[in-house]
């Protein structure tokens, strides 16, 4: 039995039916150098060959700029496989990415504080 909207890739009693590194076949290293905060959007260019449904639903995931984190959680795959599945996309020409634009130091002790605040005003 599948979970809703899963498809046939998860159970409910057994979890994903297919491993994460079958959807990379295998593969463990992107061609495109991406972090978890690099942003990633579709270009609108069609992908040659084929695609799997997970490289799809990256695509769909990727019509509006969004960091590779939140694509694997999308996709419910660990990053290193999902770093994969968009460096293929990239390479394809159906994905543009960039490095996220710092305006500020992201170990800046105040702006850490800040974040550790507001994390604490939520709990």
């Amino acid at each position: 039995m599948t979970a809703a909207g899963d498809g046939p890739w998860l159970d409910d009693a057994a979890g994903r039916l297919v491993r994460p590194f079958t959807v990379s076949n295998g593969r463990t290293r992107p061609t495109v150098a991406l972090d978890l905060v690099s942003q990633v959007m579709a270009t609108g260019a069609t992908p040659l060959g084929y695609l799997g449904p997970e490289h799809e639903q990256a695509i769909e995931r990727c019509r509006v700029p969004v960091a590779v984190a939140e694509v694997a959680a999308h996709l419910k795959l660990p990053v290193a496989v999902t770093k994969v599945l968009l460096a293929d996309l990239v390479d394809c020409g159906a994905l543009t990415t960039k490095p996220p634009a710092f305006h500020h130091n992201p170990t800046d002790r105040a702006l850490l504080e800040a974040v550790l605040d507001g994390l604490r005003r939520q709990l």
